[in-house]
């Protein structure tokens, strides 16, 4: 029988999933009685009392702050980029069928690649935003997040849990084959989703003549961005001791926003559900760090398969360490598996719990399993294929 702090976790996500309007309520009630069920009966991963919970926060708030800084900042960067006005002089460049609503998811995920995926889904969100005229359904909103964490899964830069294994001595060439899977599941889910879309709600045709870009807006976005980047690469490539001791990512984008202010106002309208988004999340990644999981399974592809289901509800994040821990997998499928897992559900990946601020509909998770079906059989059909053609291939 698992242990009462799983049973807590997994009623906490079960009540996030009916009662999607009370999600930060329910999450946090879910971290509290996690938090005393050790407290009071059993003890923390690092060791019991006050003590334990104070060694289990010092290793742990440094994860939650970054997530913290990325969710709020990007929010604002999404706004800085929205009113740019790129995404309206985009019907100039795109197909005016389906197709431009799939070259959008396109761009979502190469964008992916190399920016972090939360800011690939929100700048595809603000995309869509203007060139669906506000009218996105919850299945392509899914999409989004999809292919942004398809994009990421590949990359040592493009998503936390790759960056992690960069840090652990994983090359970044062991993660590279993750594309085989990701190109697979974009093809499979990408390509209904913009179909379906196309049919809610048209692309705009046409952008206006009168639109200018805002090229200051731009550089905003490209500073902050490039410096994100920036520090990430050099963080983990010349001062990996350092990486996990300070929030140096998140602070940038913080830093390089409040640089900016004099240059162009960000919307501070959009930081209060940015903030409250980012709460839910960090509480649901707070409880799922307090969870005993002292093993996985015998590293395998049975069990890699596995992990990308539990990741849409687990955070992928204990996961991998677990995983990077144990040792033996093969990290490209491991990569993929954990990464894009988590855009089954809203709240399983970063980039979808960020999107619903924008898009706060996309939270029904029955809405989102029933539009965005397409997504765990994408994820199956890409394990599938890179399992069939490079086989499996564990590490060290």
């Amino acid at each position: 029988m698992p242990p009462n702090e799983f049973l807590i976790f997994g009623l906490t996500l079960l009540g996030v999933a009916i009662f999607y309007r009370k999600a930060l309520p329910i999450a946090a009630c879910g971290l509290a009685a996690v938090i005393a069920y050790e407290g009071f009966v059993t003890q923390f991963p690092t060791g019991a009392g006050l003590a334990g919970f104070v060694t289990h926060a010092s290793h742990e708030w440094v994860l939650l702050a970054n997530l913290l800084f990325l969710l709020t900042g990007f929010a604002l960067v999404s706004r800085h980029f929205e009113e740019s006005r790129i995404p309206a002089v985009l019907p100039r460049y795109l197909p005016d069928d389906w197709t431009g609503a799939f070259a959008l998811l396109v761009i979502v995920f190469v964008m992916s690649g190399f920016l972090d995926n939360i800011a690939a889904a929100l700048i595809g969100g603000a995309m869509a935003h203007t060139l669906f005229r506000a009218r996105v359904s919850v299945g392509y909103i899914a999409a989004i997040v999809a292919a942004s964490n398809a994009g990421g899964a590949g990359s040592v830069i493009g998503d936390t849990t790759t960056t992690m294994m960069w840090i652990s001595g994983v090359s970044p060439i062991e993660v590279a084959h993750a594309y085989v899977a990701s190109a697979t599941a974009l093809l499979v889910f990408g390509i209904s989703a913009a179909r379906r879309q196309q049919r809610f709600a048209p692309i705009i045709r046409d952008a206006a003549p009168s639109v200018r870009i805002d090229w200051v807006r731009v550089m905003v976005v490209a500073w902050v961005l490039a410096s994100a980047v920036a520090v990430n690469v050099i963080v983990n490539l010349r001062f990996p001791d350092v990486a996990d001791q300070f929030p140096f990512i998140g602070a940038t984008v913080a830093i390089t926003l409040a640089m900016t202010i004099g240059i162009r106002r960000p919307d501070w309208q959009a930081l209060p559900g940015a903030f409250k988004g980012s709460l839910f999340l960090l509480c649901l990644v707070a409880s799922a760090s307090l969870m005993p999981v002292e093993s996985l399974p015998h590293a395998s592809w049975q069990t890699a398969l596995a992990l990308g289901f539990v990741s849409a509800g687990f955070d992928n994040i204990p996961l991998t360490a677990l995983a990077l821990k144990q040792g033996g997998y093969d990290w490209g499928m491991l990569a993929y598996a954990v990464g894009f897992g988590g855009s089954m559900l809203w709240f399983g990946s970063s980039a979808g719990v960020a999107i619903c601020g924008t898009y706060p509909e996309a939270r029904s998770t029955a809405r989102w399993l029933r539009e965005g079906w397409l997504i765990p059989v994408g994820y199956v059909a890409g394990f599938a294929l890179l399992l069939a053609t490079l086989g499996w291939r564990p590490g060290s």
